[in-house]
């Protein structure tokens, strides 16, 4: 082998250890993270593919984790309208049942609103530091507030089910809006973490 090719080979093996360590600091990071909430595995597992471009920011995994809520709560909403339509057909058991879902929908629909709103508010929140810290403050606590507010519309949603909608229904709708709860009550964890300087 040549000089050449051997001074490659040794500059190709250098940057994949740099490379392999910055991936594992940063699956840390987000592991570190994620220890934080009350669901982490799940966060790890949702946030996995978000690490490399959290470049160990604080700001960055949060609003990637409420983009993920956000998305779930949308799908978990569109499964609940499918549901819906089954839920319609019927007497006046299958009645309460098909208003059940309806509010359900509805309250998904708002939760998922609420999410989205919360993550462009993560936007505003970056670069927002030192003499703005009032400014930063103003923003997470806006945040905190509609992700609370979504966490509330999705156990609503629950509350009405077990009212109102058969089993077959309660429990199809319960597992993906369970779900979903938890995925928000893990990105309301890591927006608690943050501060100006992250």
């Amino acid at each position: 082998m040549g000089r050449h090719a051997l001074a490659f080979l040794l500059l190709l093996l250098s940057a994949l250890a740099i490379a392999g360590g910055v991936a594992s600091s940063t699956a840390e990071f987000v592991r570190d993270a994620c220890r934080r909430t009350r669901y982490p595995d799940l966060c790890e597992q949702c946030l996995a593919a978000y690490a490399p471009a959290g470049h160990r920011s604080k700001l960055a995994l949060a609003r990637a984790a409420l983009s993920v809520s956000a998305d779930r709560a949308g799908a978990a909403s569109a499964f609940v309208g499918r549901m819906s339509v089954s839920a319609a057909a019927g007497g006046s058991r299958k009645s309460l049942e098909a208003g059940a879902v309806r509010d359900c929908i509805e309250t998904l629909r708002d939760g998922v609103d609420w999410l989205r709103q919360s993550v462009k508010e993560m936007a505003a929140m970056t670069g927002v530091a030192g003499s703005r810290r009032s400014r930063f403050a103003w923003h997470l606590s806006n945040v905190q507030t509609w992700v609370s507010a979504a966490l509330t519309d999705e156990t609503t949603c629950l509350d009405g089910l077990a009212q109102f909608a058969g089993p077959s229904v309660r429990t199809a709708v319960r597992k993906k809006v369970v779900e979903v709860a938890q995925v928000t009550s893990n990105a309301l964890a890591l927006v608690n973490q943050l501060g100006p300087k992250n």
